[in-house]
């Protein structure tokens, strides 16, 4: 593997400043960022990769290779977590198995704007359909992750005169939490703006869309770091089984995901994007559905697995890992 690709990826702005924050925690500094502040900093993201998304999209237009892409994004969305699932089933309760599976099916948005700012350093572009196959990411694996459950639970009985493993679930809390929560909303509602608005909207939002970007990115990943570096302690609980499947399930998801891009002839940047939408895993959306829809499993297990394993593994390692096996296929 080429190592000025890690190297480059390393020494990205907002890459570094996630190393901070963890170092910033390990060192027991007392560094923080008021609460408030990084929940703007998340929907800041979503606001200006979804209007970006759909200035592009309005430039490249919908044509067969944005259909077929969308329609890829979907069913990844749906596989993931029907193979992840009977693979966690083989070392945790039902409960457990289908909240990390929902969490690995779903995607990591800010893996997304990472892999999008590696792509801007080199100079390599992308399209803004990708932003679209993002938002299609983000909820289906909640769906199927609670009718495995629901169907796995269906025919058992009550366990110590106390649990009631027959699920009645509501369903529309759980479409409501699926496809209503505010990341989806927010990026949805402004990949359909930057669509209306086309270039004009662009050129009169680009200095708050566009030029503060990336100090936005490097606050956020600086709380990203704080937040993974506390999170360590977790791992403890976790087992070497999760932290193994935690590590070698985005390999093998960008794998399929990789194979994908080839079938459908993406060009570079666009399957450098699908890759790593298919290798990541969501700590914000899912987690949060999860802990309303399935509370009988342990937040400790699903978020840590994402942020403070997969998360870190795919903006050092990942990125460049999955555009050299792009950059080695492609030409």
């Amino acid at each position: 593997m080429d190592l000025s690709l890690i190297a480059s990826n390393i020494l990205n702005p907002p890459v570094l400043f996630f190393f901070l924050g963890m170092m910033a925690v390990l060192v027991k500094s007392d560094l923080e960022i008021p609460q408030p502040i990084p929940k703007f900093f998340s929907l800041y993201l979503l606001f200006a990769i979804g209007f970006k998304g759909g200035v592009e999209l309005v430039k490249s237009g919908i044509g067969q290779e944005v259909v077929l892409t969308l329609l890829a994004a979907s069913l990844m969305a749906c596989i993931v977590p029907l193979y992840t699932f009977f693979i966690l089933k083989l070392k945790f309760d039902l409960y457990n198995a289908a909240a990390i599976a929902a969490t690995y099916g779903s995607i990591s948005a800010v893996t997304f704007i990472t892999a999008g700012s590696f792509l801007g350093q080199l100079g390599i572009s992308y399209g803004g359909y990708m932003v679209a196959a993002l938002a299609l990411m983000e909820s289906p694996a909640i769906i199927v992750g609670l009718i495995l459950l629901k169907l796995a639970t269906a025919d058992l009985a009550i366990v110590d005169d106390s649990k009631v493993t027959q699920r009645d679930l509501d369903w529309s809390e759980v479409l409501k939490e699926a496809f209503l929560n505010s990341s989806v909303f927010l990026l949805v509602g402004s990949l359909l703006i930057g669509v209306m608005t086309g270039e004009r909207g662009w050129q009169a939002l680009s200095p708050f869309s566009q030029d503060m970007f990336y100090g936005v990115l490097a606050f956020f990943l600086l709380d990203m770091g704080l937040v993974a570096a506390r999170r360590l302690k977790d791992l403890e609980k976790t087992g070497t089984f999760l932290i193994s499947f935690a590590l070698l399930i985005p390999i093998v998801n960008a794998a399929i995901g990789l194979s994908i891009a080839k079938l459908i002839g993406l060009p570079q940047g666009d399957a450098l994007l699908f890759c790593v939408l298919c290798a990541s895993a969501s700590y914000i959306a899912v987690p949060a559905a999860m802990r309303l829809t399935v509370p009988e499993a342990n937040p400790s297990l699903y978020v840590s697995a994402a942020l403070v394993i997969t998360f870190p593994f795919n903006i050092i390692v990942g990125i460049p890992l999955y555009l050299y096996c792009i950059n080695m296929l492609w030409s």
